[in-house]
């Protein structure tokens, strides 16, 4: 009788096993998300000054002299709607750090990301008034902190 059981089990046993070697081999540990790929998931979109946001210049609040501005990204590239002397319309951006905690635009600003959330942004700059060929003009030099919102 014992014979008999044993062999039933066995069929169970090689489902089990099979089931766990499966499942241990598919969850691998070098699948983990890097800090820039989990920055990405939240930076991703378009973000506006509504809900609060704000631009701030040297301390002084200038949101109002950009009404409308937007700023959107997508994997490697951006864009700006009101954005005046800030950034250009459109460009291309890329991490400056493994920790995802600093970006860099074409236009050579180094964006330092103070806060991000799924619903907030809030990052700095400093600009030194040249607005470069792109835009035109001269633009507003000083440190910037500027709130944007999803």
């Amino acid at each position: 009788m014992k014979k008999q059981s044993i062999h039933r089990q066995i069929p169970r046993l090689i489902v089990l096993l099979t089931f766990i070697i499966i499942s241990t081999t598919a969850c691998g540990g070098d699948d983990d998300p890097t800090a820039q790929e989990l920055a990405f998931e939240k930076l991703s979109g378009s973000w506006d000054l509504t809900q609060g946001g704000s631009i701030i210049i040297d301390g002084q609040d200038a949101t109002a002299n950009f009404t409308g501005f937007a700023f959107s990204f997508t994997d490697g590239g951006y864009s700006t709607t009101n954005a005046g002397d800030m950034f250009r319309a459109s460009g291309t951006w890329q991490w400056t750090d493994e920790e995802a905690q600093q970006l860099s635009v074409d236009d050579g600003k180094t964006i330092t990301i103070v806060t991000l959330t799924e619903t907030s942004f809030v990052f700095t700059f400093t600009s030194d008034g040249n607005a470069g060929t792109a835009n035109h003009g001269e633009g507003i030099a000083g440190n910037y902190t500027i709130t944007v919102n999803q």
